[in-house]
């Protein structure tokens, strides 16, 4: 029960930001770059709701594993609105640093995203049964880790060069996404308690909605 208590208490500020910022910047931002911050905020918050709600209701009920389905089901949401998250952040990259070239980086991104899916849609994931083939909870992400890298990278370079103030930690934050979320993937099948990494990894994103949120407040 402390634990229904403690996640749903958090799931609910969470995605209640998530998607309050989001919705903020997409309907009063007076510029693209702001709305595409806002989408990508409020994909974030409408992505994770599948899989948090029925998470929470699942911990308040029958347990988890009663709940495989729907659990199964809002994660597989999930890792679809998330690769579309990481696009749309590639073109906030591209918009906010004024890049007009560098179009095969761009067919790289969509081809790693459409993969991403692809792998994502194969069977062979299980997405309804409780305990899923690892194998395919690695193959599904090695693309998805690979955009979160060039993320990481492309962001760096341009905030040195232009001395960003409002996108300065975003590497750092996405870094941190991954660096949390990658243990869950390799071992939270053998070792659940390490799925606490869940939480962090969650904050690393509200931190980059807080710099899409400075974006749209000093805009």
């Amino acid at each position: 029960m402390p634990q229904a208590i403690a996640e749903t208490i958090f799931d609910i500020i969470y995605l209640s930001f998530a998607l309050f910022a989001g919705l903020i910047m997409l309907t009063k931002g007076n510029n693209p770059l702001v709305k595409k911050a806002g989408l990508m905020a409020a994909l974030l918050g409408v992505g994770d709701s599948f899989h948090l709600v029925p998470r929470c209701y699942a911990l308040w009920t029958t347990g988890l594993e009663a709940n495989a389905a729907a659990l199964g089901i809002g994660k597989f949401i999930t890792s679809i609105t998330m690769t579309i998250f990481y696009l749309i952040l590639y073109y906030i990259w591209r918009e906010r640093y004024q890049i007009k070239d560098r179009k095969g980086l761009s067919v790289i991104m969509w081809l790693l995203s459409a993969l991403r899916i692809g792998l994502c849609l194969l069977p062979q994931n299980q997405w309804l049964t409780y305990r899923q083939p690892l194998l395919f909870g690695i193959l599904r992400n090695i693309p998805f880790a690979i955009m979160g890298v060039i993320i990481i990278v492309i962001f760096h370079r341009e905030i040195n060069r232009t001395e960003d103030k409002v996108f300065r930690y975003m590497p750092l934050a996405v870094i941190l996404s991954f660096g949390f979320y990658l243990p869950v993937v390799l071992f939270s099948g053998i070792i659940p308690v390490i799925g606490i990494l869940m939480i962090p990894k969650t904050l690393a994103y509200v931190w980059i909605v807080l710099m899409g949120w400075r974006l749209y407040r000093t805009s």
